[in-house]
């Protein structure tokens, strides 16, 4: 009888041979023989394990070999074991760094990135990454230790108390406690199995201090691991439904493919590649899915990207979702007054679709498996779409990509936005397997339409949320996961959120090139204040920063660079060598606007005449 089983069995077993039993302390005589009668497995008299190495063994059996963190009460000792046993373990200067890198592993990967941090504070440093992996549908698991549950209960005072499992449960797609080492198996695995299934996304597995040091037989600790068999398993899409959006779009005239990150995270593709080039369409990458075909592809309509939006009568969405990034799918952004769109929409959550707007024809599956269902109803006598439709998206694309090309030649001094990302472009071009990071206001609105993508899954963004501080902890990721080189573009802003990571970097000796983009302030550097007080205005910064010498400090290359020459030569031997780099790239501080394009979002008092 082999010792690990799968999910189903493991479970009913292991709770009929518990029944009994009066105790459900680990190291209980019932549960003992209970454990022992199911499995056929020996082990030396007396040997046995601790709560440490089941959760180790237990995610080393599900195919995990990272785990990004930081050690402390009671984990520690866990970060030690972990890596003694073989796991790499990654130990960050803040928990939301480590969370951070943990959802960008999971969306790497589809393996469910592991964040693991201490009691109360640590934890809740955590969330944020944790809730903002569930909005974007990164799989991670936020693993934390925690107070005992009846000093807990009772509010008695412990050291770090909190309820820990309550406060995550809002925040992500589940939340689990485990209280026992007989447990720990299907706890693990019922959090591997939340993360991945269905909309992947974020899972807390709360473990209180005493678990770890709980034992049990050894035999009956490895018979209740669990591996787990096909987490996200695929999800045929009907046949009534693929057919009503195949109708669809033989009617449309202006015809959109729109593609967005749950497209890049489903690793379909050579399917989405094969759908948008055997039908003709256009198709809009959302930003983390630049790259699933190059950007510099035939029929990628990013340089028309208001034109087509305006225009397309029928608009498929893959992976991609009617939020706040699209305008929820109404308004000027849609030519609403024009008439409703219609709207195709692949997600594998129903409850998804008419989330903003009407969807007539919604195709509910896995991405790889709904994407070949079209496929196979698309064959030789495919119509393409008309070509005054493709002729006029290429024309505003020819129009603004020579606009864009005579901006980006420019070599003003200082640097403006334009001059350094044009840099910046021609090194990705250069090495297209590179990962690029990206924060930022106007950092990240000018890079997102300046530097193209060429494979999928090599541009990480602050996504859904918008959020900011994600950049070295996403850095991180990139780097252990994949091993290529990472170069990380960050306002100086959301440098600052997140910036004491590059010891982590220089520590692990990762090929991660930043590049602080210092425009001395949020937005810009220009602001005063009114009140002629000392005091400088809430968004400027220290003039003339040195962020290189933060580098530095720790043992990596920091260089000053003025001028694009200068950038572009710290780049490239930043990008060859893999030394852990930060190039202070200084940029006109009156470059850039308020809150970059999405300016509309923030209030502001309406300006006296």
């Amino acid at each position: 009888m082999s010792s690990v089983r799968t999910e189903k069995e493991a479970t009913t077993t292991l709770s009929e041979a518990l029944k009994p039993a009066k105790t459900r302390e680990a190291d209980g005589d019932a549960v003992v023989r209970a454990l022992k009668s199911v499995t056929e497995d020996s082990a030396p008299a007396g040997e046995t394990i601790d709560g440490f190495h089941l959760v180790i063994d237990a995610l080393k059996l599900n195919g995990i070999d990272t785990i990004f963190g930081l050690p402390g009460i009671p984990i520690t000792d866990l970060t030690r074991m972990a890596q003694a046993e073989g796991l790499r373990v990654i130990s960050f200067r803040h928990e939301q760094h480590a969370g951070n890198a943990a959802a960008a592993a999971g969306f790497l990967t589809q393996k469910p990135g592991i964040c693991l941090t201490v009691s109360a504070p640590g934890f809740l440093n955590g969330l944020t990454a944790l809730a903002n992996a569930t909005t974007n549908c990164f799989p991670m698991i936020l693993i934390s230790g925690s107070s005992e549950r009846e000093i807990v209960d009772l509010q008695q005072g412990d050291y770090e108390e909190m309820d820990q499992l309550a406060i995550a449960k809002p925040l992500c797609k589940a939340a689990f406690r485990v209280l026992h080492a007989q447990d720990i198996g299907v706890g693990i695995a019922r959090a591997i199995r939340a993360a991945l299934s269905g909309r992947p996304g974020g899972v807390y597995l709360d473990l209180p201090a005493k678990l770890f040091a709980q034992t049990m037989d050894a035999a009956a600790g490895k018979a209740s691991l669990i591996k787990v068999v096909d987490a996200a398993p695929r999800q045929i899409p009907a046949a009534d439904a693929v057919q009503r959006a195949l109708d669809i779009l033989k009617g449309a005239r202006r015809p959109l493919i729109l593609l967005g990150k749950g497209a890049a995270y489903a690793q379909a593709d050579a399917d989405i590649r094969a759908l948008v080039e055997k039908t003709g369409i256009p198709y809009l990458p959302m930003s983390m899915a630049k790259g699933l075909l190059p950007d510099t592809h035939a029929q990628s309509a990013a340089a028309a990207r208001s034109y087509v939006l305006q225009e397309a009568d029928v608009v498929v969405l893959i992976g991609a979702r009617l939020n706040w990034l699209l305008s929820h799918g109404k308004g000027k952004t849609w030519a609403q007054e024009k008439g409703a769109k219609r709207f195709i929409q692949i997600d594998i959550a129903p409850t998804e679709i008419d989330s903003n707007v009407a969807i007539e024809a919604p195709v509910i599956g896995d991405i790889g498996s709904c994407v070949a269902a079209l496929l196979a109803g698309i064959d030789a006598e495919w119509a393409r779409p008309p070509a005054e439709w493709t002729g006029a998206i290429a024309e505003r694309k020819d129009k603004n990509l020579s606009k864009m090309a005579a901006t980006l030649a420019a070599r003003p001094s200082p640097m403006n936005f334009h001059s350094a990302l044009s840099v910046i472009r021609d090194q990705v071009k250069a090495r297209p397997d590179a990962i690029v990071v990206n924060e930022g206001a106007n950092t990240l609105d000018f890079a997102r339409s300046i530097v193209d993508m060429y494979e999928p899954r090599k541009r990480l963004d602050v996504g859904t949320w918008g959020i900011m501080g994600i950049g070295m902890g996403f850095s991180v990721a990139a780097a252990v996961v994949t091993g290529k080189p990472v170069i990380a573009i960050e306002g100086d802003s959301a440098f600052g959120f997140s910036g004491m990571e590059v010891e982590t970097i220089c520590r692990y000796n990762l090929p991660v090139c930043v590049i602080v983009f210092n425009n001395n302030g949020v937005y810009r550097g220009t602001d005063v204040n009114p009140s002629g007080t000392p005091d400088v205005a809430p968004t400027v910064f220290v003039k003339n920063a040195r962020y290189d010498k933060l580098m530095e400090a720790f043992g990596g290359v920091g260089v000053h660079a003025t001028t694009a020459d200068e950038l572009q030569k710290a780049l490239t031997e930043a990008v060859a060598s893999g030394r852990p780099t930060l190039i202070n790239a200084v940029i006109d501080e009156t470059a850039g606007t308020e809150s970059g394009r999405i300016t509309s979002l923030n209030p502001a008092t309406a300006k006296k005449k």
